[in-house]
């Protein structure tokens, strides 16, 4: 549950995306370097959560559940871990270029801007990796019926609205917005809900 809190901290919370008006250099001089710092350390406070997940998943579910899905779902956890580090990162390259940075006047504007357009998708695309556990959770609370039914059905629901995005307009980080709502929705259905054994994965 953790790391769906952070995650949204830190990919929604602190984007600082101008929505209705297209990048510009004059954007620049607007961002905030506290909001881009909040973005790094939450998210990769988040990064943490998620690789403790699944080693919590692998140490307390996967010997019960051993089946290919549930490996799927771990291995969806670290590659979203690894993807969102450098998204988080470019939130960290910011924070430390920006003024009142560790390394402030390093970069120009021109330098900085290259930095803003990183921070469009940066942190929304690596949560693709979560999107694909959330199938794996799908399949085994829908078909093998190895967890509960209300937590695949809203699985199965955050896989085909990333889908449906993915596939009709190419749009890369909608899994961004549902993800981190996903993993607080796992969370909760892991802590009270009907999983083999009664792993108690909460912290996360």
């Amino acid at each position: 549950m953790a790391a769906g809190l952070l995650g949204t901290l830190a990919t929604l919370g602190t984007d600082q995306r101008t929505i209705h008006e297209p990048p510009t250099l004059s954007q620049v001089g607007q961002l905030s370097q506290t909001t881009a710092w909040i973005g790094v350390v939450a998210g990769y406070a988040c990064v943490a959560s998620l690789l403790v997940f699944a080693a919590q998943w692998q140490h307390n579910l996967q010997p019960r559940l051993n089946c290919v899905a549930s490996n799927l779902v771990r291995l969806g956890f670290v590659s979203a871990a690894g993807a969102l580090t450098l998204g988080y990162g470019w939130k960290g390259a910011l924070a430390i270029y920006l003024p009142e940075g560790l390394d402030s006047g390093l970069f120009d504007e021109n330098g900085l801007f290259i930095y803003y357009v990183l921070n469009d998708f940066g942190s929304y695309i690596g949560w693709l990796g979560v999107i694909v556990s959330a199938a794996g959770v799908a399949y085994l609370a829908l078909r093998l019926r190895l967890l509960s039914r209300w937590l695949g059905l809203a699985s199965l629901v955050a896989v085909l609205l990333v889908t449906g995005w993915v596939v009709g307009t190419g749009l890369p980080g909608f899994g961004g917005i549902v993800g981190p709502a996903w993993l607080v929705i796992l969370g909760i259905a892991l802590t009270f809900g009907r999983t083999p054994g009664r792993a108690d994965l909460s912290p996360n």
